[in-house]
């Protein structure tokens, strides 16, 4: 019996991933849940966390960036879901 060969494709992203060019650590901040429109613009539109690979955050404060944007989710400030 003859072995199948198969190629193993790479993954695509059909973006390309941006550089790590960090605004907190630049600017030698946090992010904070108080300033909620600040984390709106790491959501998709339909409210979920853009990953690291996306927002170009060092990976310290894409973990810090997470647990703000849930906490501000707690609160109400920012959406858990947008509706349809």
């Amino acid at each position: 019996m003859a072995k199948k060969i198969t190629k193993k494709r790479k993954g695509t992203r059909s973006e390309k991933p941006v550089p790590t060019n960090c605004p907190f650590c630049k600017e030698k901040r946090e992010p904070d849940y108080k300033r909620y429109s600040e984390l709106a613009k790491y959501l998709t539109d339909r409210a979920k966390i853009n990953p690291k690979v996306k927002t170009g955050l060092c990976a310290k404060h894409q973990r810090r960036l997470a647990t703000q944007i849930k906490r501000a989710r707690q609160l109400g400030l920012l959406p858990y879901v947008v509706g349809p």
